[in-house]
């Protein structure tokens, strides 16, 4: 049956081999990376091959717990697993009397949310999914611990995934970590993934950023270059050494591949400066002493990098800030249903911005994180000074007005600011930029603040909404409330009134 089924694919994606069970473990865990929602791999091979110990091996790597218990499912045929990503199935249909008998497990149904790991896939035969992907497992000889692994799909992507995470693998290698745990870490809401890159000796933390050519859909890639996101992960390596040297603590870089888009960063922990579910005002006071402390200096528009060449930091142009707002219109006003979003409307909402914009173009520039909010500032327990807020996140850094990274912070889009933490935080920016910086324009930076404060949320709107409803991530909408509130706070400072009234259209 499994000679007959093999038969029947295209061509082996990869064959190698492992050499005990240590090097089996971490295969598993390399295929374990790649895994999504709707995928079924099957796991084919005789009696004692190794699919029992390949199979506990990955679903451990996606519960991130190496002391799951994993009991066959021989008998029971089907054993689900609840984990962080997506639901899994694993399933074993050794003793399916017919093959038919599959769709009473109610795969179909599983693979709405979740993947499936099949062992002994031939006894369900032509009622698996044609899109599979095939893992053949043998032993070349007589040596019990080593294995070879034929990989088959008829489906393209999966020979991408593979290639990809052996890539990765690669590079840990060459970088002195080839022995060391891959877990998912992070790569909910962006393009980039990250994984936990673990070992006797700690922690670290692998960005795989995916910006190559063919990389990434044509009109994401339009957006991107619209509003200067990097695109590629150079800016990484710039942006944060910059920081290093000017004394802020940004993650070192311990090995990259810019060509393959793999980095290698210092694990900074988990920590933020949200505490128990709520935002700590001592840590979010060192956060402001950052942001004063890198507003206080005159920042490059271009880095030289340690492999040669420079990076060049974009313009945060009004069309970015024009182009980033408008999501609002693409995604959260359809939402509302209450207004139909035509050429009219746009051309209208796009003056009211560029208007706002110019009220305030001699507002004070300098390097823009973007997202400097508590996700992204990690708390270092012991550490003095600025040097307690570990910056992550960096790769989209623009030269433009730095009051948006002060809004991005006062108005956390992760967890509720009121308005006497808001206040608080303003006023201890304000003085201590007066302090460090001759000439701080007080009145100029309120106006700044405000315009760009009401910018970040219009743009986070439709970007939670778009997360929700394109990218099925609803738990996204419910931090639309929140967002709201604080549109509503900041049209009530002065100079909003324009914004404030054409926006009321959609809030009634």
């Amino acid at each position: 049956m499994a000679e007959h089924r093999l038969r029947e694919l295209p061509a082996s994606i990869l064959r190698l081999e492992t050499k005990d069970e240590a090097e089996t473990r971490l295969l598993a865990e390399d295929v374990a990376m790649i895994l999504k929602a709707g995928d079924v791999v099957c796991l084919s091979g005789d009696l004692g091959a190794g699919k029992s110990t390949f199979a506990r091996a990955l679903i451990r790597a996606l519960a991130d717990d190496e002391l799951l218990e994993v009991p066959s499912p021989t008998f029971t045929l089907v054993q689900s697993y609840e984990l962080p990503r997506f639901d899994l199935a694993h399933l074993d249909l050794y003793r399916l009397e017919e093959p038919e008998e599959i769709e009473e497990l109610g795969l179909a149904d599983l693979l709405q949310t979740g993947a499936a790991l099949i062992e002994w896939p031939e006894m369900a035969s032509e009622f698996l999914p044609q899109d599979a992907l095939w893992v053949q497992i043998s032993q070349p000889d007589a040596d019990a611990g080593r294995r070879q692994f034929d990989f088959y799909s008829s489906r393209e992507v999966w020979r991408d995934r593979i290639a990809r995470t052996r890539d990765t693998r690669s590079f840990l290698r060459m970088a002195g970590f080839g022995n060391a745990g891959r877990r998912f870490l992070a790569g909910d809401a962006s393009l980039r993934t990250f994984e936990s890159i673990a070992d006797a000796d700690g922690k670290r933390v692998l960005m795989q950023w995916p910006f190559r050519e063919g990389g990434v859909p044509e009109n994401v890639r339009a957006y991107m270059k619209a509003v200067h996101l990097a695109e590629d992960c150079r800016s990484v390596l710039a942006i944060g050494m910059e920081l290093r040297e000017r004394g802020l603590r940004a993650p070192a870089t311990i090995a990259a591949d810019p060509e393959k888009g793999l980095v290698l960063l210092e694990d900074l922990g988990r920590e933020t400066i949200v505490a128990d579910g709520k935002p700590d005002p001592e840590r979010y006071e060192v956060a402001v002493d950052v942001l004063a402390t890198m507003h206080s200096q005159t920042w490059p528009d271009a880095v030289d990098l340690p492999e040669g060449g420079r990076y060049a930091l974009q313009p945060y142009s009004d069309g970015a800030l024009i182009a980033e707002a408008s999501l609002f219109l693409d995604w959260y006003v359809p939402e509302t249903g209450k207004v139909s979003v035509d050429a009219a409307l746009r051309k209208d909402f796009e003056a009211l911005w560029q208007e706002a914009l110019n009220g305030i173009a001699d507002a004070q520039r300098g390097w823009v994180l973007r997202d400097f909010h508590s996700p992204n500032l990690l708390w270092q327990q012991g550490a003095e000074g600025t040097d307690r807020i570990g910056l992550i996140d960096l790769q989209d850094t623009v030269i433009g007005p730095v009051a948006y990274d002060v809004a991005s912070l006062l108005l956390d889009a992760r967890t509720d600011i009121g308005v006497e933490l808001e206040t608080r935080l303003y006023d201890a920016y304000v003085r201590q930029m007066e302090t460090l910086l001759p000439g701080f324009d007080r009145q100029g930076f309120s106006r700044a603040y405000s315009v760009m404060a009401a910018q970040r949320i219009t743009k986070i709107l439709g970007i939670f909404v778009r997360l929700a409803r394109r990218d099925g991530k609803p738990s996204y909408l419910s931090h639309l409330p929140r967002m709201l509130g604080y549109l509503d706070r900041v049209f009530e400072r002065p100079g909003m009134s324009e914004l404030k009234d054409w926006y009321g259209q959609f809030r009634h």
